[in-house]
């Protein structure tokens, strides 16, 4: 008898042994950078007569089984040049290639612009990737290339304000985003409390953001994941580069350890304005700089066996006159085994430790605080090329989570105050996935699979409990939600299951190809997450604490569905993506009126569980050849929550009507441009322009003796004014360049070039002369012109 629980593997074997075909054999290899022996992520494969093709995984292989005879092949990747060759197949043969980087030339074969085509031909839809030598010409404030500020210009990506950290997919949370650096998740992406990002470019090989169609061996977060592989190193030759900013620098270095072998990867990068602090009497005693480190070592033991290690380590410091300090950051390292087991069978296994580490030091009252999270993951994930028409992945993986929501200790250890530590929280999650992309007949292909995931929140914990498991009351009287008073406690040793859950995670895509130009594609995928950011702003700070669901607060249960249609336009010089979406999801968590949030070790006792949604519609034109190319993006959406009573008497939140959700933004216009005006000069140009943030304003006020106090209207009611600014740099790359080791540029840029104020924040204070409420702005940036000398060696 077959159950509802392997349904779905039945359906995967059924279509495996349903698919047959004539003699085939198997062409399998690695594609890489002809200067570096760097593996190539995502490089397109293709038979044009057999309307057929693939595209190499995450370490740069691929596999693909076509008929006997001659054939003519094309390999295509963004930034490099198109390869196409006749080749005779006969028998299943291992066949590496090696690319290109544009203007230079291969012999025997025939070279084509490379083309960044709409894909027309996969399932695959709501993904963008983007080039690190697109994103590094692209004009940022203060000239600090910039990752996570690049997927900004795309469309269904917002950001939280200026100089606020994260980013809002299709109207989520920041907290609802997965974030990976070599397999490894990143729990804050941002340096100096968002006004940079975490990713050292010169360091990074691949981006990839899924806003949709998220593959099942993605799970943990609702709304996206950004998937982020660094460089392996040159196996060539030993090079360097890097960059001299105003306000920080990088270095890179990469070489062979074993030449065509082995290669090693350090680079690291270092803010010094707060230097410059040291020159005013005033502030020489304040700092506020951040650092990082990224090393990869990678080696080569056959054809069929590689390891790599790789690692990350950033800290951001910010101090205030001796008496205050904060440190912060991230650390990451990771494992890696791929193995080969045949030219249809590869597998992956990784070994990963994740630690986001918050510190605060008060001299001023004479205590420190610790808090943090660590995750220790292993998976193995394995990808069978069965034919040309199906391939089936499929993986396990398990994290073991520690929580550290704060230690509170004196700052001198003499002092006789004993420490006081908030209860330390532990969990586990296991998962499964399964998942196939199948080509049914030339027009149409569809991408299915199944997820199955389970937590287990652990002790060494103690449990407050509470009458009718309800810490959160609602007093009738004063129409509030109030804390509940625990009824008392209970105590869980060290890994005793507190709370258990598990569900099953769905995904489908559908491609209908209605011809080599157009397609139509829908999608749908589940998405589960079991971790949840207590914070009390929109956009994540340092301060933010990461905490499990457990027995009052359940896990975030997102649905999402897409439609969209692909079109190239004149054999690829444009392209137009349109797509559509609609987003649900359960259990997200708001807070009462008032909530506090700082070392509150109960703090199930200030939020509910109330559900979001959000709709909308994304357009993408984009110029992909010629002197002049970017692309124009528009989005049109609505993001909404929704706290209802849990009783007939109680009101909700907003009168458990749907209101604004922090990451609304109605209307969201990016345009980015590139035009190269000849050998020496290319110039670039970013606008953006978004609907305000949706705040809560005062609509009244009321007095107690001499103080006026301001009464706040309905939650997200209101909304900060416009959010636009324009952007443009110029790269001046000397003729000298050409023939000499030393090679280096300039890059000129401006941000905001008009000046717009744009509101950080608006803030309410009275008027001391007149006793009115009056609002005051408050706007980080103005005009930024910035200059960076770029190098390398």
């Amino acid at each position: 008898m077959i159950t509802k629980k392997n349904s779905f593997l039945f359906v995967f074997l059924f279509l495996s042994f349903a698919v047959f075909s004539q003699e085939k054999f198997t062409l399998s290899g690695i594609i890489t950078d002809l200067k570096n022996n760097e593996t190539l992520i995502g490089v397109n494969i293709y038979f044009p007569d057999l309307k057929t093709g693939t595209t190499t995984n995450e370490y740069g292989f691929y596999s693909i089984s076509v008929p006997q005879g001659n054939h003519t092949i094309t390999i295509s990747y963004i930034g490099y040049q198109n390869i196409e060759k006749n080749i005779l197949v006969s028998q299943s043969t291992k066949m590496n290639w090696e690319l290109t980087e544009n203007g230079e030339l291969l012999d025997e074969v025939i070279i084509t612009d490379n083309q960044g085509k709409a894909n027309t031909r996969t399932p695959e839809m709501s993904v963008n990737r983007l080039s690190i030598s697109a994103i590094k010409k692209m004009p940022v404030v203060l000239g600090e290339v910039d990752v996570i500020k690049s997927i900004l210009l795309l469309p269904g990506v917002t950001n939280a304000g200026e100089g606020a950290s994260g980013f809002n997919v299709r109207g989520g949370g920041a907290d609802q985003n997965l974030i990976l650096l070599d397999e490894a998740t990143i729990y804050n992406s941002s340096h100096v409390f968002g006004f940079f990002s975490v990713f050292n470019p010169d360091a990074i090989k691949d981006l990839k953001l899924y806003k949709g169609g998220i593959p099942a061996r993605f799970g943990g977060r609702a709304s996206s994941v950004l998937d982020i592989y660094q460089k392996e190193g040159n196996s060539n030759e030993f090079h360097m580069n890097g960059g001299i900013g105003l306000i920080s620098s990088r270095i890179l270095a990469e070489g062979p350890i074993v030449k065509d072998r082995g290669s090693f990867l350090i680079g690291g990068r270092a803010s010094y304005a707060h230097l410059f602090l040291k020159l005013s009497e005033e502030q020489k005693d304040n700092s506020a700089y951040f650092y990082d480190l990224n090393t990869k070592l990678s080696y080569k033991i056959n054809d069929n066996n590689n390891i790599y290690l790789s690692g990350y380590f950033g800290r951001d410091v910010f101090a205030i006159n001796k008496s205050f300090s904060n440190t912060y950051g991230n650390t990451t390292l990771n494992l890696r085994w791929n193995h080969l087991f045949s030219d249809k069978l590869f597998s992956n296994l990784s070994l990963i430790y994740s630690d986001y580490y918050y510190g605060l030091d008060l001299d001023f009252v004479g205590f420190t605080w610790d808090s943090g999270i660590k995750n220790y993951n292993i998976k193995y994930d394995f990808k069978n090329y069965i034919s040309d028409n199906f391939k089936l992945s499929y993986g396990a993986n398990a994290i073991y989570y520690n929580f550290n929501p704060g230690t509170i200790k004196p700052s001198d250890a003499d002092s006789g105050i004993n420490p006081d530590q908030l209860d330390r929280k532990y969990a586990f999650e296991p998962s499964l996935y399964i998942e196939a992309e199948n080509k049914l007949t030339n027009k149409i292909s569809i991408n299915y699979g199944l997820r199955y995931s389970m937590f287990y929140r652990l002790g060494n914990s103690t449990i407050n409990l509470y009458e009718n498991d309800n810490p959160v009351v609602f007093n009738t009287d004063f129409q509030i939600y109030e804390k509940a008073t625990p009824t008392g406690s209970k105590y869980y040793g060290k890994n005793k299951t507190i709370k258990s859950f598990d569900n099953f995670e769905p995904r489908f895509a559908v491609s209908y190809q209605l011809n080599e130009d157009q397609a139509i594609k829908a999608s749908y995928n589940r998405m589960v997450q079991y971790l949840q950011l207590v914070s009390n702003t929109s956009s994540p700070t340092p301060l933010d604490i990461w905490m499990p669901s457990d027995t009052y607060v359940k896990p975030q249960i997102a649905d999402q569905v897409a439609v969209g249609y692909f079109r190239n336009i004149r054999n690829g010089d444009y392209s137009v993506e349109i797509e559509s979406f609609y987003k649900k999801i359960q259990n997200r968590m708001d807070y009462i009126d008032g909530a506090d949030l700082i070392a509150n070790d109960a703090i199930e006792q200030v939020i509910l569980n109330g559900r979001m949604r959000s709709y909308g519609l994304e357009f993408m034109l984009k110029k992909n050849e010629g002197r002049l190319n970017g692309w124009i993006s528009y989005t049109l959406s609505k993001s909404e929550q929704q706290t209802p009573g849990r009783t007939p008497e109680e009101i909700g939140i907003n009168y458990g009507n749907w209101y604004n959700s922090a990451y609304d933004k109605t209307h969201n216009v990016a345009i980015t441009a590139a035009y190269q005006l000849n050998k020496k000069w290319d110039f670039g140009a970013n606008f953006i322009l978004q609907s305000g943030q949706p705040v809560t304003y005062p609509d009244g006020k009321y007095s107690y003796g001499d103080v006026f106090v301001p009464s706040y209207g309905l939650r997200n009611r209101n909304r900060l004014p416009v959010y636009h600014h324009l952007d443009i740099s110029a790269t001046l790359t000397p003729s000298k360049n050409k023939d000499r080791n030393w090679k280096g540029e300039w890059v000129f840029s401006i941000y905001n070039l008009y000046n717009r104020q744009n509101a950080a924040s608006i803030a309410f204070r009275q008027n001391t002369d007149t006793a009115i409420n009056e609002a005051v702005k408050t706007s980080i940036f103005g005009i930024v012109p910035a200059v960076t000398y770029n190098f390398k060696f």
